[in-house]
C-alpha cells in the first residue's frame, strides 16, 4: 500500500452503503442534503479523468443506485451529480468521488443555474461583458 493509500480518507474508510467490483458508495460525512452520497472507484486513483474506462462505468452504475436508493426512501425533487478535479476546482480528498446530491423543492431560493452555482456570480445565465 501506497504511502497516499494509507493517510487516504476513502481507502480507510468502511461504511460502504452499495458496492461493485470496481466502485463502492457511502453517505456524505458532510452531506450538502438529505441522501448525499460519494461514489468512488475501489483503487486509489486521485483524478476522474485518470480513472479507467471500466472505473468509470462501475462508478457511473453506482451513481445510478445511489439515485434509485434516494428516490425509494426520501422522493427528492432533483439530482446534483458533480465531481470536483484537482484543488482549484475545490477537491479536497485526493481519490477521485462523484457526489450525487439529492435537491428539494425550497432547499434554496432559486435553485436555476444549478452546478454553475459552484462560482456563486456564475449562477446566473448573465451574459458577461468582455474588456
Amino acid at each position: 500500500m501506497s504511502e497516499s493509500e494509507k493517510t487516504c480518507l476513502f481507502c480507510r474508510q468502511h461504511d460502504k452503503v452499495l458496492e461493485n467490483e470496481l466502485a463502492w458508495a457511502s453517505f456524505d460525512t458532510y452531506p450538502v442534503s438529505p441522501g448525499h452520497m460519494l461514489v468512488m472507484p475501489k483503487r486509489h486513483v486521485a483524478n476522474y479523468f485518470d480513472m479507467t474506462r471500466e472505473e468509470k462505468i462501475a462508478v457511473m452504475e453506482l451513481v445510478d443506485e445511489c439515485k434509485a436508493l434516494n428516490d425509494r426512501e426520501r422522493q427528492p425533487d432533483g439530482y446534483n451529480v458533480g465531481v470536483n478535479c484537482g484543488p482549484a476546482a475545490g477537491q479536497s480528498v485526493m481519490h477521485v468521488h462523484i457526489h450525487v446530491m439529492p435537491r428539494y423543492w425550497g432547499d434554496m431560493e432559486n435553485p436555476r443555474g444549478g452546478v454553475r452555482g459552484v462560482i456563486p456570480d456564475k449562477q446566473k445565465y448573465v451574459k458577461q461583458q468582455s474588456a
